[in-house]
């Protein structure tokens, strides 16, 4: 299917390499072949390498030269794991050895005895004589009658600061609960809503108060950092404890103590921990009623763009030679083969920080800036992720001066790190280490191409054609540690004379998402092509996730994937363990299920309109689902429906649930409400409508809506009609919060 476009604007994410690497707008036809979705505002601009992001996580322990005074530590007496400690008893005479790594700052070497040192991510593991780099999910304990080099990253403690003198020890709080002390250790991911305090008791306190008003232990560790006071999100607060990390950073924590087992083993048994299959968030709170509650909207808050925060290091990495493409193969045109008879490129996808990769750190000379387009997502893990469509990455940006064209990638990812929405406020995204090719900022991207592909668009490059993935929806959760994407890839083909763009689409790709360790979120392509040019998008437009009996996070249950065509939504689905399988996919058919696949001509809704952007939710506080979407009339609005069920729908997970039931079933057995407006986003700075629109489900912890809370996070993204290496760039991802009766 192709689509010619004239000048100004376009409807799905593309961004063209032209010749004179300037950016120049199209427009799209309203026609639903060319994507499911999104009439976007775009612009054609420079192709380079495109590939994967991956975000970085300091460390505590670190390689370096070994100095002449060494200090012996010792075990905590209450567990024979110190992992907890060993980043903060620093003697003050302590003679420091020089720092020759990208890891700024003086380093003192320390001799350990009965160690255990944990890294579920990447660290330096001591050995007898000398030090080695592992990608470690295990402990490793050293034997207490051998004396083992570490590389400690010196520390000084402020003021106001509990570290290091009460590492490990017992703190009561001022409601009287007990928790263990611990000094630089993070906690990844596994947040209820941050909190601004102005001391490490007040951080404890919210944690007591959140417990408190539950009724039951939902916040189990508070970290204060005592460096942040009077800033924001100085005060996180986690509802679980895997993988605990010693970090080089000033952190001060408290783990409550639930038992007397748990102060000597929280934090061991925490850091060597890969995950909880029921660690996925806070526990839902459901509403007591035997009918569903009608869903209204009380209040919004217009947060603002969105600001980027680049890493200031990158992984430094010799990659293979690049494929060379059979002349024949370098045509105008699509090539399915491209997509499915090659491996992955190493120029893209993540590049994940582990033992080979931490000492490939080098620190980037520039600090990129970034124009993008799309901006949904999600959380998996506990990491808050947004993922984008076409990315352009530029040389640093001023009031005064424009950045230099570096590089252009079909997809890019970043994460929320300081959840500022909670607050009120625009949101801050960093983009990770593994995301930059080299030292001045040139983009990798997210979700990987194959060799083919890539090797395509490196000889295409400057002739307008170029193969790109698109991924356009909220992300379907998978289970407690991944989620998947099925994203549309698209061939783009530039008329270099009259910048006519036309855009096929190919198929689609099925992407995995994880959180990525300490290096950030990678997107692996499970299935290079799950669906072919001539068949419903499905899943572009995104799903949902049926969990089963054993709860959210779990292996059971089913995923329900939408098909958006002329006319409505469609609906297949499979179990989690066959979404990359084809034939593991069942279609509804208007009457019943079947393995037959439904055309793009079918008219077996489950839900009429002409949509754009789709999120559907289960509700707890409702009791009920609710759909949330922009329509493809361009009026930069949201709407929302709820299913009219004649009674509350519980989950087979909940208190009284039916354990056999598949309650996202529900929505084929009733009907759905009217159309409401949710939210008016206003157009962009350029006059232009807004698109993109999306749910981050989740983002409120305990508060958000689908976890029983009233509290929803928006977030859509507006065009500027301004140079995209401006400092405002050519979009605007900007969010807002709605509250719900």
């Amino acid at each position: 299917m192709k689509l010619s476009l004239p000048h100004r604007g376009m409807t799905i994410a593309g961004l063209v390499f032209l010749a004179t690497l300037t950016f120049t707008q199209a427009l799209l036809q309203n026609d639903r072949r060319l994507h499911h979705k999104q009439l976007h505002h775009k612009r054609s601009a420079a192709l380079a390498s495109s590939g994967s992001c991956v975000q970085p996580e300091p460390y505590g322990i670190h390689q370096s030269e070994v100095s002449d005074t060494a200090i012996e530590l010792s075990a905590h007496p209450t567990t024979k794991a110190v992992s907890t400690s060993i980043a903060r008893l620093f003697p003050e005479d302590a003679e420091v050895s020089k720092n020759k790594y990208p890891y700024q700052g003086p380093k003192i070497t320390l001799k350990v005895r009965a160690l255990e040192i944990s890294a579920p991510r990447s660290s330096i593991l001591a050995d007898n004589h000398h030090k080695t780099c592992s990608q470690a999910t295990h402990s490793k304990l050293i034997p207490e009658d051998t004396l083992n080099e570490v590389i400690i990253e010196k520390r000084q403690a402020t003021s106001d600061s509990i570290c290091p003198a009460t590492n490990g020890t017992t703190y009561t709080s001022a409601a009287g609960v007990q928790y263990q002390t611990i000094c630089s250790i993070n906690i990844p991911g596994q947040d209820l809503p941050f909190q601004t305090v102005a001391t490490f008791e007040d951080c404890v306190s919210a944690c007591d108060t959140i417990n408190s008003n539950a009724g039951e232990d939902n916040c189990l560790a508070a970290i204060f950092t005592p460096n942040r006071v009077n800033d924001a999100n100085d005060c996180y607060l986690k509802y679980a404890i895997d993988n605990a990390t010693p970090v080089d950073a000033l952190l001060d924590g408290a783990i409550l103590i639930v038992s007397p087992s748990a102060a000597q083993s929280s934090i061991s048994n925490s850091a060597t921990t890969s995950g909880s299959s029921t660690g996925y968030g806070p526990a839902p709170n459901y509403a007591s009623s035997k009918f569903i509650i009608i869903p209204e909207v009380a209040y919004s808050q217009l947060h603002g763009p969105t600001q980027n925060y680049p890493t200031n290091q990158y992984i430094d990495i010799t990659l293979p030679p690049d494929l060379t493409l059979m002349k024949s193969l370098l045509t105008v045109g699509v090539e399915v083969d491209l997509s499915i008879d090659y491996p992955i490129s190493a120029d893209t996808g993540v590049l994940p920080l582990n033992s080979t990769t931490i000492p490939l750190l080098t620190d980037l000379t520039d600090t990129p800036h970034l124009s993008r387009d799309g901006g949904k997502g999600g959380i998996v893990d506990g990491a808050n992720l947004f993922i984008f469509c076409d990315t352009g990455s530029y040389s640093t940006t001023t009031d005064n001066t424009n950045g230099n064209f570096l590089a252009f990638v079909s997809s890019s990812v970043a994460t929320d790190t300081g959840m500022y929405a909670l607050y009120g406020n625009p949101i801050h995204l960093e983009d990770g280490i593994g995301e930059w090719s080299d030292n001045v900022g040139r983009m990798r991207g997210f979700s990987p191409l194959t060799a083919g592909e890539q090797g395509y668009n490196l000889a295409m490059q400057g002739q307008g054609q170029r193969y790109a993935i698109w991924p356009e929806s909220s992300i379907i959760p998978l289970d407690s540690q991944s989620a998947i994407l099925f994203a549309p890839i698209v061939y783009d083909n530039v008329d270099m004379t009259t910048r006519v763009a036309t855009f096929t689409y190919t198929g689609a790709t099925l992407l995995t998402v994880t959180a990525g360790g300490g290096g950030g979120p990678i997107a692996e392509r499970t299935v290079d092509r799950i669906w072919e040019d001539d068949e419903v998008e499905w899943g572009c437009v995104g799903g949902i996730r049926s969990w089963g009996p054993s709860g959210i996070g779990g292996s059971d249950g089913m995923v329900y994937i939408f098909g958006n065509v002329r006319g409505g939504l469609l609906l297949a689905k499979a179990p989690p363990s066959g979404v990359a399988n084809r034939n593991s996919y069942q279609y509804w058919t208007g009457n019943s299920w079947s393995y037959g696949m439904q055309a793009p001509t079918s008219n077996a809704y489950f839900i009429p309109g002409s949509f754009m952007d789709v999120d559907v939710f289960y509700s707890p506080r409702h009791l009920t689902f609710i759909i949330v979407y922009m329509t493809i009339y361009a009026d930069s609005t949201f709407y929302y429906r709820y299913l009219q069920a004649d009674q509350a729908i519980l989950p087979p997970y909940a208190p009284g649930g039916n354990p056999s039931e598949d309650y996202v079933a529900n929505i084929l057995q009733y009907s759905w409400s009217e159309e409401y407006t949710l939210y008016k986003t206003g157009t962009g700075l350029s006059g232009a409508y807004t698109y993109a629109g999306g749910v981050h489900q989740g983002y409120f912890a305990a508060d958000d809506i689908v976890n029983g809370g009233s509290k929803m996070l928006l977030s859509w993204t507006a065009p500027t009609g301004l140079d995209p290496a401006s400092e405002t760039s050519e979009y605007q991802i900007i969010t807002a919060e709605i509250d719900w009766v």
